[in-house]
C-alpha cells in the first residue's frame, strides 16, 4: 500500500467523518472505497464503449431472431402510458436520509 495526502473542504471532511461512522468504517477506508467505486465506473465505461466498436447489428438481429416472443415476466414488465415509460413493479427505496433532511433550522432569535 501507499500513502497519499489529500486535502478536502471542512465540509466534505465533516460529511466523509460522519457517513463513515454511520457504515462503521474508518475515514480512510471510506474513501479508499469511494475511489474504488469511481475507478470502476468509469473503466467500466471505456469497456462499454470499446466493446460497442465491436457491436455486428446483423448477428445481434440473428440472435434477436432466436428469442421467442412471449410476455415477459410481472417484474420485467414496462408499462409505456402518458408518454413515459414506467416500471410497474416498485423498486425498494434507499434506506438512508441525507443528514440534515427535512430538518428544519431555528433562528437564533426562536432558540
Amino acid at each position: 500500500m501507499s500513502a497519499l495526502s489529500l486535502r478536502l473542504s471542512r465540509s466534505i471532511h465533516r460529511t466523509v467523518g460522519e457517513i463513515a461512522r454511520q457504515e462503521g468504517v474508518s475515514i480512510n477506508q471510506f474513501v479508499a472505497t469511494a475511489v474504488a467505486e469511481k475507478l470502476a465506473a468509469l473503466m467500466a465505461a471505456d469497456y462499454l464503449q470499446e466493446r460497442a466498436k465491436r457491436g455486428d447489428r446483423k448477428a445481434f438481429e440473428r440472435a434477436l431472431s432466436r428469442v421467442p416472443d412471449t410476455e415477459p415476466e410481472p417484474l420485467d414488465h414496462i408499462d409505456a402510458g402518458a408518454g413515459k415509460t414506467r416500471v410497474r413493479a416498485k423498486r425498494p427505496k434507499p434506506s438512508r436520509k441525507p443528514k440534515g433532511a427535512g430538518v428544519v433550522k431555528r433562528s437564533r432569535a426562536t432558540r
